[in-house]
C-alpha cells in the first residue's frame, strides 16, 4: 500500500508539471555589429508563453556606465510564433541604448517575471548575456554627435506684420526629425544673435517620434526664437546648419535651412479694414466717439462716488462734530452781552416796552443787579437819560413812549459807557452795599 500511495503521489506531481505553461525568453542586439558612438543599439526581449498573459510582465532595469538607456514604454508589440511544433503567444519589448563613449559594453543576464494563464503563481526567467562593441565617428571629435538613419530640418517664419516696421516681431522655429535617433540627444540649433534686433529664446519641444505601431522610430525637437525690430534697416537671419552621422556608413552628413532676409520700413500703424465700414456692415450709422473733456468728467465723478462710499464713516463723524460746533457757537452767542444789547434795543422800540433785555445787558456787561447801581459808574449825560427813563417809567405821570425813547436814545451812550469801564481796572472794595 506505501508503495502505491508513493507512485500516485509521483504521478500527481508529474501531472501536475506537465499542466505548468511554458514561458520562453529571446533576446538579441538591433544592429549585432557596427555599433557607433551616439548611435542606437537597440536590445529586444521577447517573453513568450504558450497561454496567455494575465498580467503584465516586470521589467527589471538597466544601467550601462558609458552609455544613454532608455527603458521600454509601456506599450509592446505583439508577437505569434511556433517554436519546435507549439504555437507561443508573447511581448517584445526594446532597450535602447546610445553608446557614449568608444569601449566594449556587456549587458549581464536580465530577470523578468511574468504571470502567465493556468499558472500556479508568479514565473520568473532569466535571458542571456550580451555584449556588444562602440567604434568612434571619423572627424566626430568632442562636439555633440547626432547619429541616425536620417535627419530632417525644416523652418517657419512668422511675421507680426507683413510689412514689417520698427517695433514688430519675427518668429523662427527650427524643427529636426531623426529617425534612428533619441530626441534627448538631438543637440539645439544655434540661433545667432543679430545686431539691431533682440533675441528671445523659447523653451524646446522634444518628444519621439511614432512609428504608427506603439513604438518608436526616432526623435523630434522643436526650437523657436524671437526677433524684435529696434530700429529701421535691412537685416538678415544667418543660415543654420546641423552635422550628423549616418549610422549604417559612418559617413558626415550635414542638414541646412537658408537665410532669412529681413526689412524694416518706418511708418505708424494702419488698420487692414476699414472700422466705420464694418460699423456699418453690422447695422450701426456711426462709430461711438467719446470727447475728452466727456471722458474726464466721467473719471471725476467715478472718483467722487468712490469717496462718498467709502469715506461715509468719516463723512458721518465730520458732520456730526460740525452740528456740535454749530450748536455751541449759537450757545455762546445768546449767553453773550452783544446778544442782550440787540435784545434790549428790540424790546425798547416794542409796545409795550418790555426791559427784560435792559436787565439782561446790564448784568452781563458789567455785573450789576440793578439799573441804579449800574447808573453810579456812568457819566453825567448818560445817567440823566436814565433817571429819566426811569422817573418816567415809575413816575406818578406815566408816559410810556417817551420812557421808551429816553431809554432807546441813551442806550449807544451807555454802549460806550460800558467799553471804557471794561478797560479801566477796577478798584478793589469790601463788601457791597448792604441796601443799593
Amino acid at each position: 500500500m506505501k508503495r502505491l500511495a508513493c507512485l500516485l503521489l509521483l504521478c500527481l506531481s508529474w501531472l501536475v508539471q506537465a499542466t505548468e505553461p511554458e514561458v520562453r525568453v529571446q533576446q538579441r542586439l538591433v544592429p549585432a555589429e557596427g555599433a557607433v558612438v551616439g548611435g542606437i543599439v537597440n536590445l529586444e526581449v521577447d517573453l513568450l508563453v504558450d497561454t496567455w498573459f494575465t498580467e503584465a510582465p516586470i521589467l527589471p532595469g538597466l544601467d550601462l556606465p558609458g552609455a544613454v538607456v532608455d527603458p521600454p514604454s509601456g506599450e509592446a508589440q505583439h508577437l505569434t510564433e511556433q517554436l519546435d511544433g507549439k504555437t507561443f503567444f508573447g511581448l517584445r519589448f526594446t532597450y535602447q541604448i546610445t553608446p557614449q563613449a568608444a569601449q566594449r559594453f556587456d549587458i549581464p543576464a536580465l530577470a523578468f517575471q511574468v504571470q502567465p494563464g493556468q499558472a500556479s503563481g508568479p514565473v520568473k526567467i532569466s535571458g542571456q548575456p550580451l555584449s556588444f562593441v562602440a567604434r568612434a565617428l571619423a572627424g566626430a571629435g568632442d562636439e555633440s554627435r547626432l547619429v541616425a538613419r536620417s535627419v530632417k530640418l525644416t523652418q517657419e517664419i512668422q511675421r507680426s506684420h507683413d510689412p514689417l516696421r520698427q517695433g514688430d516681431s519675427i518668429t523662427r522655429r527650427l524643427r529636426v526629425e531623426a529617425e534612428g535617433a533619441q530626441a534627448m540627444l538631438i543637440p539645439p540649433p544655434l540661433f545667432a544673435e543679430v545686431k539691431g534686433l533682440k533675441r528671445y529664446v523659447q523653451t524646446p519641444k522634444v518628444q519621439p517620434l511614432s512609428d504608427g505601431r506603439g513604438g518608436t522610430s526616432g526623435g523630434t525637437r522643436e526650437d523657436s526664437a524671437t526677433y524684435v525690430i529696434g530700429d529701421i534697416g535691412t537685416y538678415s537671419l544667418p543660415a543654420v546648419e546641423l552635422k550628423w552621422w549616418d549610422a549604417a556608413t559612418g559617413e558626415a552628413q550635414s542638414v541646412s535651412v537658408p537665410a532669412v532676409p529681413l526689412e524694416a520700413a518706418k511708418g505708424a500703424y494702419q488698420a487692414p479694414f476699414s472700422i466705420n465700414e464694418d460699423l456699418h456692415a453690422l447695422g450701426r450709422k456711426a462709430q461711438v466717439r467719446i470727447s475728452g473733456h466727456w471722458l474726464l468728467l466721467a473719471v471725476l465723478l467715478s472718483l467722487l462716488a468712490g469717496l462718498a462710499y467709502f469715506g461715509r464713516p468719516w463723512g458721518h463723524a465730520t458732520l456730526t462734530w460740525l452740528r456740535h460746533w454749530r450748536a455751541a457757537r449759537q450757545q455762546a452767542w445768546l449767553d453773550s452781552a452783544e446778544y442782550a444789547r440787540r435784545l434790549a434795543q428790540q424790546q425798547l422800540k416794542a409796545r409795550p416796552v418790555q426791559l427784560g433785555g435792559l436787565y439782561l445787558w446790564v448784568r452781563r456787561s458789567n455785573g450789576s443787579r440793578t439799573l441804579s447801581e449800574f447808573s453810579r459808574a456812568l457819566p453825567d449825560r448818560t445817567t440823566n437819560h436814565l433817571l429819566a427813563f426811569l422817573k418816567v417809567h415809575y413816575g406818578a405821570a406815566h408816559a410810556e413812549s417817551q420812557a421808551a425813547t429816553d431809554a432807546s436814545q441813551a442806550l449807544p451812550d451807555v454802549g460806550r459807557a460800558v467799553a471804557a469801564m471794561k478797560k479801566t481796572p477796577r478798584a478793589r472794595r469790601g463788601l457791597k452795599p448792604l441796601n443799593p
